[in-house]
């Protein structure tokens, strides 16, 4: 039996990465001049600093601010984003990531807070509901993993845990779902 096969085999096997849970490295959300306004980054050696994670965010608004689509490549990246009024909303996996997944991820999150802000996805009332942004994106993705993209199920998981922990949002302009 020739072994020069095998081996070729073999080796062509350990450059497939492996499979993983950590789906997504990063989620932000900026507003329309480029600054942040929530992030959260699993990955602990993608961009360690905050210095690096400002400075990423500002390459990938100026690559997206403009254009007219869902998902940009950069710097290794796969960033999928989308646009509300004064609100951009982005969810970065590796290059290899699944395009579909962080899409998912996306969808779920903008709609969950669309559900939670009552339409009115837009900056000031996003600044005046942090908390359950927060659980939002909390119930959504643990570590980098995907926990539920499902926004029905979330607002359910974030609607709960709002009761039990007597989170009160503010509640000046926008309300939140109860």
């Amino acid at each position: 039996m020739d072994t020069n096969i095998w081996n070729k085999g073999h080796s062509l096997c350990s450059l497939l990465q492996e499979p993983s849970l950590y789906t997504v490295k990063a989620v932000f959300i900026l507003d329309n001049d480029g600054n942040r306004l929530l992030s959260k980054y699993y990955d602990p050696e993608f961009y360690p600093s905050m210095k690096e994670q400002k400075n990423f965010e500002k390459n990938v608004f100026n690559k997206t601010h403009k254009a007219d689509n869902e998902i940009a490549f950069l710097e290794g990246m796969t960033i999928v984003y989308k646009t509300s009024i004064d609100l951009f909303f982005y969810v970065v996996g590796s290059a290899q990531e699944n395009e579909l997944m962080l899409m998912s991820v996306l969808n779920c999150l903008f709609e969950s807070l669309s559900q939670i802000l009552k339409k009115n996805v837009e900056r000031r009332c996003l600044l005046d509901n942090m908390e359950g942004v927060f659980l939002v994106v909390d119930e959504i993705i643990d570590g980098g993993v995907i926990l539920e993209s499902d926004p029905q199920q979330v607002l359910q998981k974030v609607n709960y845990r709002v009761r039990g922990e007597s989170v009160i949002p503010n509640y000046q302009s926008c309300h939140f779902i109860y």
